[in-house]
Protein backbone atom coordinates (compact mmCIF):
# COMPACT_ATOMS: atom_id res chain seq x y z
CA UNK A 1 0.00 0.00 0.00
CA UNK A 2 1.58 3.52 -0.99
CA UNK A 3 1.57 6.42 1.38
CA UNK A 4 1.53 10.33 1.50
CA UNK A 5 3.03 11.59 4.81
CA UNK A 6 1.84 8.38 7.16
CA UNK A 7 -1.30 7.81 5.56
CA UNK A 8 -3.08 5.26 3.26
CA UNK A 9 -4.99 6.21 0.40
CA UNK A 10 -8.33 4.76 -0.14
CA UNK A 11 -11.30 5.38 -2.75
CA UNK A 12 -12.72 9.12 -3.35
CA UNK A 13 -10.19 11.35 -5.44
CA UNK A 14 -9.35 14.96 -5.89
CA UNK A 15 -12.42 15.46 -8.26
CA UNK A 16 -14.89 13.94 -5.84
CA UNK A 17 -13.21 16.55 -3.17
CA UNK A 18 -13.52 19.47 -5.42
CA UNK A 19 -17.17 18.46 -6.65
CA UNK A 20 -18.19 17.96 -3.03
CA UNK A 21 -16.73 21.75 -2.55
CA UNK A 22 -18.60 23.56 -5.61
CA UNK A 23 -21.95 21.52 -4.21
CA UNK A 24 -21.52 23.22 -0.38
CA UNK A 25 -20.71 26.89 -2.09
CA UNK A 26 -23.71 26.37 -4.12
CA UNK A 27 -26.27 25.52 -1.10
CA UNK A 28 -24.49 28.69 0.54
CA UNK A 29 -22.23 26.42 3.05
CA UNK A 30 -18.94 28.55 2.08
CA UNK A 31 -17.33 28.65 5.99
CA UNK A 32 -17.54 24.53 5.11
CA UNK A 33 -14.63 22.33 5.55
CA UNK A 34 -13.52 19.29 3.43
CA UNK A 35 -13.21 16.11 5.06
CA UNK A 36 -9.98 14.49 5.46
CA UNK A 37 -10.79 12.11 2.53
CA UNK A 38 -7.79 10.27 0.85
CA UNK A 39 -6.46 10.07 -2.45
CA UNK A 40 -7.40 6.48 -4.23
CA UNK A 41 -4.33 4.32 -4.53
CA UNK A 42 -4.74 3.47 -7.76
CA UNK A 43 -4.46 7.33 -8.95
CA UNK A 44 -1.45 7.06 -11.24
CA UNK A 45 -2.11 9.65 -13.97
CA UNK A 46 -1.95 13.13 -13.17
CA UNK A 47 -5.23 14.70 -12.56
CA UNK A 48 -6.18 17.44 -15.53
CA UNK A 49 -5.22 20.97 -15.02
CA UNK A 50 -8.13 23.35 -14.31
CA UNK A 51 -7.44 26.08 -16.32
CA UNK A 52 -10.26 28.79 -14.82
CA UNK A 53 -8.97 30.66 -11.74
CA UNK A 54 -11.75 29.63 -9.40
CA UNK A 55 -10.49 25.98 -10.12
CA UNK A 56 -7.05 26.38 -8.65
CA UNK A 57 -8.58 27.99 -5.82
CA UNK A 58 -10.42 24.87 -4.95
CA UNK A 59 -7.38 22.94 -5.44
CA UNK A 60 -4.89 25.39 -3.50
CA UNK A 61 -7.76 24.80 -0.74
CA UNK A 62 -8.11 21.46 -0.94
CA UNK A 63 -3.87 21.57 -0.92
CA UNK A 64 -3.30 23.04 2.41
CA UNK A 65 -6.55 21.47 4.17
CA UNK A 66 -4.66 17.56 3.35
CA UNK A 67 -1.14 18.57 3.77
CA UNK A 68 -2.31 20.41 7.13
CA UNK A 69 -3.62 17.51 8.12
CA UNK A 70 -1.24 14.58 7.20
CA UNK A 71 2.22 16.69 8.41
CA UNK A 72 0.15 17.47 11.25
CA UNK A 73 -0.06 14.00 11.80
CA UNK A 74 3.01 13.16 10.99
CA UNK A 75 5.14 16.00 12.88
CA UNK A 76 4.39 15.47 15.88
CA UNK A 77 4.05 18.29 18.73
CA UNK A 78 6.91 17.18 20.73
CA UNK A 79 9.44 16.90 17.01
CA UNK A 80 7.90 20.43 15.85
CA UNK A 81 9.27 21.86 19.30
CA UNK A 82 12.97 20.68 18.25
CA UNK A 83 12.49 21.91 14.79
CA UNK A 84 13.75 25.60 13.57
CA UNK A 85 11.17 27.48 11.52
CA UNK A 86 13.59 27.57 8.64
CA UNK A 87 13.76 23.68 8.79
CA UNK A 88 9.94 23.68 9.32
CA UNK A 89 9.22 25.52 6.27
CA UNK A 90 11.77 23.36 4.04
CA UNK A 91 9.45 20.68 5.03
CA UNK A 92 6.80 21.88 4.37
CA UNK A 93 7.60 23.38 1.32
CA UNK A 94 8.70 19.97 -0.05
CA UNK A 95 5.33 18.77 0.44
CA UNK A 96 3.72 21.25 -1.23
CA UNK A 97 6.21 20.83 -4.28
CA UNK A 98 5.59 17.24 -4.17
CA UNK A 99 1.96 17.56 -3.53
CA UNK A 100 1.76 20.19 -6.87
CA UNK A 101 3.67 17.79 -9.00
CA UNK A 102 1.43 14.80 -8.23
CA UNK A 103 -1.62 16.35 -8.93
CA UNK A 104 -0.24 18.79 -12.23
CA UNK A 105 -1.24 21.73 -10.57
CA UNK A 106 0.12 24.92 -11.78
CA UNK A 107 0.31 27.84 -9.21
CA UNK A 108 2.47 30.92 -9.69
CA UNK A 109 4.92 30.84 -7.05
CA UNK A 110 2.96 33.40 -4.88
CA UNK A 111 0.54 31.66 -4.54
CA UNK A 112 2.71 28.33 -3.45
CA UNK A 113 4.49 30.61 -0.83
CA UNK A 114 1.07 32.12 0.44
CA UNK A 115 0.30 27.92 0.72
CA UNK A 116 3.41 27.53 2.47
CA UNK A 117 2.61 29.92 4.86
CA UNK A 118 -0.69 28.96 5.58
CA UNK A 119 0.35 25.38 6.86
CA UNK A 120 3.05 27.12 8.37
CA UNK A 121 0.60 28.48 10.62
CA UNK A 122 -1.45 25.76 10.89
CA UNK A 123 0.80 23.67 12.32
CA UNK A 124 2.63 26.48 14.59
CA UNK A 125 -0.79 27.64 16.13
CA UNK A 126 -2.28 25.62 19.10
CA UNK A 127 -5.47 23.84 17.84
CA UNK A 128 -4.26 24.03 14.46
CA UNK A 129 -5.75 26.32 11.67
CA UNK A 130 -9.51 26.45 13.63
CA UNK A 131 -7.72 28.48 16.88
CA UNK A 132 -5.79 30.56 14.38
CA UNK A 133 -9.71 31.68 13.45
CA UNK A 134 -11.01 31.86 16.57
CA UNK A 135 -8.64 34.37 17.87
CA UNK A 136 -10.86 36.89 16.37
CA UNK A 137 -13.70 34.91 15.11
CA UNK A 138 -16.02 38.28 13.91
CA UNK A 139 -12.45 39.34 11.53
CA UNK A 140 -14.84 38.32 8.22
CA UNK A 141 -17.35 40.70 9.16
CA UNK A 142 -15.83 43.27 10.28
CA UNK A 143 -13.16 43.61 6.90
CA UNK A 144 -16.53 43.26 4.80
CA UNK A 145 -18.11 46.45 6.45
CA UNK A 146 -14.98 47.90 6.38
CA UNK A 147 -14.94 47.60 2.70
CA UNK A 148 -18.38 49.31 2.59
CA UNK A 149 -17.85 52.21 5.08
CA UNK A 150 -14.31 53.03 4.61
CA UNK A 151 -14.85 55.23 1.25
CA UNK A 152 -17.80 56.32 2.82
CA UNK A 153 -15.75 57.90 4.89
CA UNK A 154 -13.34 59.46 3.31
CA UNK A 155 -15.83 61.31 0.85
CA UNK A 156 -17.30 62.93 4.10
CA UNK A 157 -13.84 63.53 5.99
CA UNK A 158 -10.61 65.55 5.30
CA UNK A 159 -8.03 63.43 6.22
CA UNK A 160 -5.41 66.27 6.87
CA UNK A 161 -7.55 68.26 9.25
CA UNK A 162 -8.32 64.98 10.71
CA UNK A 163 -4.72 63.89 11.42
CA UNK A 164 -4.07 67.62 13.24
CA UNK A 165 -6.47 66.66 15.80
CA UNK A 166 -6.43 64.94 19.34
CA UNK A 167 -6.56 61.01 18.63
CA UNK A 168 -9.38 60.62 21.35
CA UNK A 169 -11.53 63.60 19.37
CA UNK A 170 -11.17 62.04 16.50
CA UNK A 171 -12.00 58.70 17.48
CA UNK A 172 -15.35 59.81 19.32
CA UNK A 173 -15.99 62.07 16.10
CA UNK A 174 -15.10 59.12 13.65
CA UNK A 175 -17.27 56.84 15.97
CA UNK A 176 -20.40 58.63 15.94
CA UNK A 177 -20.02 58.97 11.91
CA UNK A 178 -19.55 55.01 11.72
CA UNK A 179 -22.67 54.19 13.42
CA UNK A 180 -24.92 56.53 11.36
CA UNK A 181 -23.20 54.89 8.14
CA UNK A 182 -24.10 50.98 9.42
CA UNK A 183 -27.65 52.19 9.96
CA UNK A 184 -27.70 53.65 6.36
CA UNK A 185 -25.91 50.46 4.76
CA UNK A 186 -28.23 48.43 7.18
CA UNK A 187 -24.94 46.55 8.11
CA UNK A 188 -25.13 44.98 11.78
CA UNK A 189 -22.15 44.86 14.00
CA UNK A 190 -22.24 44.35 17.44
CA UNK A 191 -20.28 46.92 19.66
CA UNK A 192 -17.25 45.03 20.35
CA UNK A 193 -16.97 44.73 16.75
CA UNK A 194 -17.87 48.56 15.85
CA UNK A 195 -14.95 49.61 18.28
CA UNK A 196 -12.80 46.77 16.23
CA UNK A 197 -13.83 48.61 12.88
CA UNK A 198 -13.24 52.44 14.09
CA UNK A 199 -9.76 51.00 15.36
CA UNK A 200 -8.85 49.63 11.79
CA UNK A 201 -10.07 52.54 10.16
CA UNK A 202 -7.99 54.78 12.17
CA UNK A 203 -4.70 52.33 11.54
CA UNK A 204 -5.92 53.05 7.63
CA UNK A 205 -6.12 56.32 7.92
CA UNK A 206 -3.62 57.48 9.94
CA UNK A 207 -1.39 54.66 11.17
CA UNK A 208 0.25 52.06 9.25
CA UNK A 209 -2.88 49.66 8.69
CA UNK A 210 -2.62 45.94 9.92
CA UNK A 211 1.31 46.64 11.24
CA UNK A 212 -0.09 49.29 13.98
CA UNK A 213 -1.07 45.94 16.89
CA UNK A 214 2.50 44.72 16.14
CA UNK A 215 3.83 48.18 16.68
CA UNK A 216 1.77 48.44 19.71
CA UNK A 217 2.89 45.34 20.90
CA UNK A 218 5.49 45.53 23.27
CA UNK A 219 7.26 42.40 23.09
CA UNK A 220 7.61 42.33 19.30
CA UNK A 221 11.32 44.00 18.96
CA UNK A 222 11.29 43.05 14.99
CA UNK A 223 8.40 43.32 11.88
CA UNK A 224 8.98 41.38 8.52
CA UNK A 225 6.85 41.84 6.19
CA UNK A 226 7.33 39.73 3.14
CA UNK A 227 4.26 40.84 0.57
CA UNK A 228 0.79 41.50 1.69
CA UNK A 229 0.06 38.25 2.66
CA UNK A 230 2.86 37.22 4.71
CA UNK A 231 4.31 39.16 7.71
CA UNK A 232 6.38 37.74 10.36
CA UNK A 233 7.47 39.21 13.94
CA UNK A 234 10.77 38.46 16.65
CA UNK A 235 9.92 38.00 20.08
CA UNK A 236 12.63 36.76 22.70
CA UNK A 237 14.99 36.21 20.13
CA UNK A 238 12.90 33.76 18.32
CA UNK A 239 10.89 34.27 14.53
CA UNK A 240 6.99 33.64 14.69
CA UNK A 241 4.67 33.90 12.00
CA UNK A 242 1.32 35.85 12.43
CA UNK A 243 -1.63 36.30 10.93
CA UNK A 244 -1.74 40.05 10.29
CA UNK A 245 -2.19 40.32 6.12
CA UNK A 246 -3.16 43.54 3.80
CA UNK A 247 -6.07 43.48 1.72
CA UNK A 248 -3.70 43.39 -1.63
CA UNK A 249 -0.37 44.86 -3.53
CA UNK A 250 -1.98 48.27 -3.56
CA UNK A 251 -2.71 48.30 0.48
CA UNK A 252 0.80 47.57 0.99
CA UNK A 253 2.57 50.14 -1.32
CA UNK A 254 -0.09 52.91 0.42
CA UNK A 255 1.85 52.11 4.07
CA UNK A 256 5.08 51.98 2.32
CA UNK A 257 4.31 55.52 0.40
CA UNK A 258 2.91 56.80 3.89
CA UNK A 259 6.08 55.26 5.66
CA UNK A 260 8.51 57.34 3.51
CA UNK A 261 6.88 60.18 2.94
CA UNK A 262 6.10 61.54 6.76
CA UNK A 263 10.80 62.02 6.56
CA UNK A 264 10.68 63.50 2.75
CA UNK A 265 11.54 60.63 0.92
CA UNK A 266 9.77 58.82 -1.97
CA UNK A 267 10.03 55.28 -2.95
CA UNK A 268 8.91 53.91 -6.38
CA UNK A 269 10.22 52.17 -9.50
CA UNK A 270 12.94 54.57 -9.95
CA UNK A 271 14.23 54.26 -6.37
CA UNK A 272 12.48 51.42 -5.09
CA UNK A 273 14.26 51.32 -1.88
CA UNK A 274 14.88 53.23 1.19
CA UNK A 275 15.63 53.17 4.60
CA UNK A 276 13.54 55.68 7.03
CA UNK A 277 12.21 55.54 9.94
CA UNK A 278 8.47 55.93 11.91
CA UNK A 279 7.58 58.89 14.57
CA UNK A 280 8.86 56.92 17.03
CA UNK A 281 12.29 56.46 15.65
CA UNK A 282 11.66 52.70 14.50
CA UNK A 283 14.42 51.85 11.88
CA UNK A 284 12.63 51.01 8.82
CA UNK A 285 14.03 49.40 5.24
CA UNK A 286 11.33 49.08 2.37
CA UNK A 287 12.02 47.70 -0.79
CA UNK A 288 9.31 47.12 -3.69
CA UNK A 289 9.11 45.67 -7.16
CA UNK A 290 10.37 45.27 -9.51
CA UNK A 291 13.29 44.49 -7.12
CA UNK A 292 11.78 42.45 -4.96
CA UNK A 293 9.47 39.68 -6.64
CA UNK A 294 6.18 38.80 -4.63
CA UNK A 295 5.61 42.37 -3.50
CA UNK A 296 7.10 44.39 -1.63
CA UNK A 297 8.76 43.87 1.52
CA UNK A 298 9.87 45.78 5.13
CA UNK A 299 11.21 45.70 7.48
CA UNK A 300 10.92 47.06 10.84
CA UNK A 301 13.53 47.33 13.61
CA UNK A 302 11.39 48.90 16.53
CA UNK A 303 12.30 51.61 18.97
CA UNK A 304 13.35 50.24 22.24
CA UNK A 305 10.84 51.78 24.51
CA UNK A 306 12.57 50.84 27.62
CA UNK A 307 16.12 52.48 28.21
CA UNK A 308 19.07 49.77 28.14
CA UNK A 309 21.98 50.67 30.23
CA UNK A 310 24.89 48.57 30.32
CA UNK A 311 23.87 47.49 34.17
CA UNK A 312 20.32 46.03 32.58
CA UNK A 313 22.06 44.41 30.00
CA UNK A 314 24.28 42.84 33.10
CA UNK A 315 21.15 41.98 34.92
CA UNK A 316 19.48 40.09 31.63
CA UNK A 317 23.09 38.03 30.69
CA UNK A 318 24.01 39.55 28.18
CA UNK A 319 27.19 40.83 29.74
CA UNK A 320 28.55 40.11 33.16
CA UNK A 321 29.09 43.33 35.74
CA UNK A 322 32.91 42.86 35.27
CA UNK A 323 32.47 43.32 31.62
CA UNK A 324 29.85 46.50 32.39
CA UNK A 325 32.00 47.73 34.26
CA UNK A 326 35.00 47.77 31.95
CA UNK A 327 32.69 49.28 29.42
CA UNK A 328 32.24 52.17 31.21
CA UNK A 329 35.75 52.77 31.82
CA UNK A 330 36.58 52.42 28.27
CA UNK A 331 33.55 54.79 27.27
CA UNK A 332 34.76 57.30 30.49
CA UNK A 333 38.32 56.61 29.59
CA UNK A 334 37.71 57.80 25.31
CA UNK A 335 38.55 55.12 23.85
CA UNK A 336 37.44 54.93 20.57
CA UNK A 337 35.16 51.25 20.16
CA UNK A 338 34.22 49.50 16.93
CA UNK A 339 31.20 46.81 17.89
CA UNK A 340 31.27 44.25 15.79
CA UNK A 341 28.23 41.87 14.89
CA UNK A 342 25.64 40.66 12.54
CA UNK A 343 22.34 41.58 11.84
CA UNK A 344 20.18 41.94 14.17
CA UNK A 345 22.55 40.66 17.35
CA UNK A 346 22.35 44.20 19.57
CA UNK A 347 25.36 46.17 18.21
CA UNK A 348 23.04 49.78 18.01
CA UNK A 349 21.61 48.65 21.61
CA UNK A 350 25.43 48.39 22.99
CA UNK A 351 26.33 51.54 21.25
CA UNK A 352 23.30 53.01 22.87
CA UNK A 353 23.95 51.61 26.32
CA UNK A 354 27.80 53.16 25.75
CA UNK A 355 26.86 56.35 24.77
CA UNK A 356 25.49 57.00 28.01
CA UNK A 357 28.79 57.18 30.00
CA UNK A 358 29.60 60.39 27.72
CA UNK A 359 30.20 63.47 29.64
CA UNK A 360 27.24 65.37 29.30
CA UNK A 361 29.38 68.81 28.70
CA UNK A 362 31.19 67.01 25.43
CA UNK A 363 30.31 68.02 22.17
CA UNK A 364 28.69 64.78 20.34
CA UNK A 365 28.06 64.57 16.53
CA UNK A 366 25.87 61.51 15.38
CA UNK A 367 25.91 60.36 11.56
CA UNK A 368 23.59 58.17 10.37
CA UNK A 369 21.75 56.73 7.38
CA UNK A 370 18.64 56.91 9.35
CA UNK A 371 18.62 58.46 12.49
CA UNK A 372 17.93 55.68 15.26
CA UNK A 373 20.75 56.41 18.52
CA UNK A 374 18.71 57.07 21.53
CA UNK A 375 21.51 59.90 23.22
CA UNK A 376 20.45 61.06 26.37
CA UNK A 377 23.28 63.67 26.37
CA UNK A 378 22.14 67.79 26.40
CA UNK A 379 24.54 68.67 23.74
CA UNK A 380 24.10 66.07 20.60
CA UNK A 381 23.99 67.21 17.01
CA UNK A 382 21.96 64.43 14.99
CA UNK A 383 23.13 64.10 10.94
CA UNK A 384 21.33 62.14 8.87
CA UNK A 385 22.23 61.38 4.82
CA UNK A 386 19.84 62.33 2.43
CA UNK A 387 19.18 60.37 -1.11
CA UNK A 388 19.15 61.92 -4.65
CA UNK A 389 15.96 63.73 -5.67
CA UNK A 390 14.15 63.56 -9.16
CA UNK A 391 17.37 64.84 -10.87
CA UNK A 392 19.13 62.05 -9.81
CA UNK A 393 21.17 64.98 -7.66
CA UNK A 394 21.67 66.59 -4.49
CA UNK A 395 22.80 63.32 -2.64
CA UNK A 396 24.46 62.90 0.91
CA UNK A 397 26.09 60.69 1.99
CA UNK A 398 27.83 59.53 4.91
CA UNK A 399 31.49 60.20 4.11
CA UNK A 400 29.85 63.95 3.00
CA UNK A 401 28.58 64.35 6.46
CA UNK A 402 31.52 62.96 8.26
CA UNK A 403 34.02 65.47 6.61
CA UNK A 404 31.27 68.82 7.69
CA UNK A 405 31.43 66.93 11.11
CA UNK A 406 34.91 67.54 11.37
CA UNK A 407 34.45 71.69 10.97
CA UNK A 408 31.65 71.54 13.80
CA UNK A 409 33.92 71.04 16.70
CA UNK A 410 33.22 68.04 17.54
CA UNK A 411 35.05 66.25 20.95
CA UNK A 412 33.24 62.99 19.56
CA UNK A 413 32.13 61.49 16.81
CA UNK A 414 29.92 58.61 16.39
CA UNK A 415 28.50 56.56 13.27
CA UNK A 416 25.80 54.67 13.30
CA UNK A 417 27.09 52.02 11.23
CA UNK A 418 30.36 51.96 9.01
CA UNK A 419 30.27 50.06 6.12
CA UNK A 420 31.80 51.89 3.02
CA UNK A 421 34.66 54.56 1.84
CA UNK A 422 34.02 56.93 5.14
CA UNK A 423 35.90 54.25 6.60
CA UNK A 424 39.37 56.00 6.02
CA UNK A 425 37.71 59.10 7.44
CA UNK A 426 36.32 57.63 10.59
CA UNK A 427 39.62 56.61 11.30
CA UNK A 428 41.24 59.59 10.51
CA UNK A 429 39.42 61.69 12.47
CA UNK A 430 40.09 59.16 15.99
CA UNK A 431 43.67 59.72 14.73
CA UNK A 432 43.03 63.56 14.63
CA UNK A 433 42.16 64.53 18.49
CA UNK A 434 38.69 62.92 18.68
CA UNK A 435 38.95 60.33 20.94
CA UNK A 436 35.71 58.62 22.55
CA UNK A 437 34.46 58.30 19.04
CA UNK A 438 32.19 55.38 18.36
CA UNK A 439 30.77 53.20 15.40
CA UNK A 440 29.55 49.54 14.12
CA UNK A 441 30.63 47.27 11.50
CA UNK A 442 29.43 43.79 10.30
CA UNK A 443 31.42 40.65 11.07
CA UNK A 444 31.84 37.65 12.31
CA UNK A 445 34.77 38.10 15.32
CA UNK A 446 37.26 40.81 16.15
CA UNK A 447 39.86 40.05 13.63
CA UNK A 448 37.15 40.06 10.68
CA UNK A 449 36.46 43.39 12.19
CA UNK A 450 39.17 44.61 11.44
CA UNK A 451 39.94 42.56 7.83
CA UNK A 452 37.03 44.75 6.81
CA UNK A 453 38.06 47.97 7.99
CA UNK A 454 40.81 47.63 5.88
CA UNK A 455 39.00 46.25 2.82
CA UNK A 456 36.67 49.37 3.45
CA UNK A 457 39.66 51.72 3.09
CA UNK A 458 40.15 50.48 0.10
CA UNK A 459 37.06 51.45 -1.43
CA UNK A 460 37.33 54.87 -1.18
CA UNK A 461 39.94 54.27 -3.79
CA UNK A 462 42.65 55.39 -1.87
CA UNK A 463 46.27 53.08 -2.73
CA UNK A 464 47.42 52.50 0.30
CA UNK A 465 49.91 50.03 1.30
CA UNK A 466 48.42 47.58 3.07
CA UNK A 467 50.90 48.59 6.53
CA UNK A 468 50.32 51.96 5.84
CA UNK A 469 46.45 50.85 6.17
CA UNK A 470 46.68 48.62 9.00
CA UNK A 471 48.99 51.45 10.89
CA UNK A 472 46.56 53.55 10.60
CA UNK A 473 43.89 51.44 12.42
CA UNK A 474 45.72 49.90 15.20
CA UNK A 475 46.35 53.59 16.34
CA UNK A 476 42.60 54.46 15.69
CA UNK A 477 40.92 51.38 17.17
CA UNK A 478 41.18 50.83 20.91
CA UNK A 479 38.36 48.33 22.00
CA UNK A 480 36.22 45.61 19.90
CA UNK A 481 33.04 44.71 21.23
CA UNK A 482 31.43 41.65 19.54
CA UNK A 483 28.27 41.09 20.00
CA UNK A 484 25.92 37.72 18.64
CA UNK A 485 22.57 36.62 18.98
CA UNK A 486 23.00 32.94 19.76
CA UNK A 487 20.37 30.01 18.92
CA UNK A 488 18.54 30.38 22.11
CA UNK A 489 17.66 34.19 20.85
CA UNK A 490 19.73 35.83 23.79
CA UNK A 491 21.79 38.41 22.77
CA UNK A 492 24.87 38.14 24.10
CA UNK A 493 28.31 39.88 23.72
CA UNK A 494 30.84 37.41 23.63
CA UNK A 495 34.35 38.69 23.36
CA UNK A 496 35.92 42.24 24.25
CA UNK A 497 39.06 42.34 22.15
CA UNK A 498 41.99 44.97 22.69
CA UNK A 499 43.71 46.76 19.59
CA UNK A 500 47.62 46.52 21.28
CA UNK A 501 49.42 47.71 18.69
CA UNK A 502 51.32 46.90 15.63
CA UNK A 503 53.85 43.30 14.72
CA UNK A 504 55.65 44.10 11.67
CA UNK A 505 52.61 44.26 9.27
CA UNK A 506 49.89 42.21 11.62
CA UNK A 507 47.56 44.06 13.93
CA UNK A 508 48.29 42.29 17.40
CA UNK A 509 45.25 42.21 19.68
CA UNK A 510 44.57 40.79 23.11
CA UNK A 511 41.07 39.22 24.17
CA UNK A 512 39.96 40.69 27.33
CA UNK A 513 36.86 38.79 28.05
CA UNK A 514 35.05 35.67 26.49
CA UNK A 515 31.82 34.09 26.56
CA UNK A 516 32.65 30.19 27.65
CA UNK A 517 29.63 27.96 26.38
CA UNK A 518 28.91 25.49 28.72
CA UNK A 519 25.63 23.54 27.82
CA UNK A 520 21.92 24.20 27.30
CA UNK A 521 19.80 23.93 30.31
CA UNK A 522 16.19 22.13 30.35
CA UNK A 523 14.42 25.04 28.93
CA UNK A 524 16.67 25.76 25.70
CA UNK A 525 18.60 28.54 27.17
CA UNK A 526 22.20 28.16 26.60
CA UNK A 527 24.55 28.01 29.51
CA UNK A 528 28.10 29.64 29.81
CA UNK A 529 29.92 32.22 31.68
CA UNK A 530 31.73 35.77 30.99
CA UNK A 531 35.74 34.71 31.69
CA UNK A 532 37.85 37.31 32.35
CA UNK A 533 41.31 36.88 30.39
CA UNK A 534 43.62 38.30 33.59
CA UNK A 535 45.72 39.81 30.88
CA UNK A 536 46.70 43.60 31.51
CA UNK A 537 45.22 46.11 29.58
CA UNK A 538 47.09 47.98 27.10
CA UNK A 539 45.48 51.34 28.09
CA UNK A 540 45.79 50.68 31.49
CA UNK A 541 47.68 54.04 31.90
CA UNK A 542 45.38 55.95 30.45
CA UNK A 543 42.80 54.73 32.64
CA UNK A 544 45.15 55.68 35.26
CA UNK A 545 45.34 59.55 33.76
CA UNK A 546 41.47 59.29 34.11
CA UNK A 547 41.91 58.07 37.85
CA UNK A 548 40.03 54.43 37.25
CA UNK A 549 43.37 52.18 36.73
CA UNK A 550 42.40 50.74 40.36
CA UNK A 551 38.76 50.06 39.07
CA UNK A 552 40.24 48.37 36.24
CA UNK A 553 42.53 46.37 37.64
CA UNK A 554 40.03 44.84 39.69
CA UNK A 555 37.43 43.50 37.47
CA UNK A 556 40.37 42.33 34.86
Amino acid sequence: MVTMFGRQRTEGGLDARIAELSARRAKGDGSATLTNAPLPEKMIAPVPTFENESSIEERLLIAREELGARLGAEIRPERRALLSRGDLAKIVDAAVQAYFVRHAIEANPLARRDLVTDIMLTLLTPGGADAAGRRNPHKAAIEAAKAQIQPLVLEHMDVAAAAEMPRPAFEAQLTGWVKELLAETKIQLNFTEQRELVESLIADMLGLGPLEPLIADETVSDIMVNGPKQVYVERRGKLEITDVVFRDDAHLMNICTKIVTRIGRRIDESRPLVDARLPDGSRVNIIIPPLAIDGASISIRKFAKRTITLDTMAAGNSISPAMATLLKIAARCRLNVLISGGTGSGKTTLLNAMSRMIDGVERTVTIEDAAELQLQQPHVVRLETRTANLEGTGEINMRDLLKNALRMRPDRIIIGECRGEEALDMLQAMNTGHDGSMSTIHANNPREALTRLENMIGMGGINLPSKAMRTQIASAVHLICQVNRMRDGQRRVTQITEVVGMEGDIITTQDLFTFQFQGESADGKLRGTFQPSGIRPAFLPRAEYYGLDRALLEVI
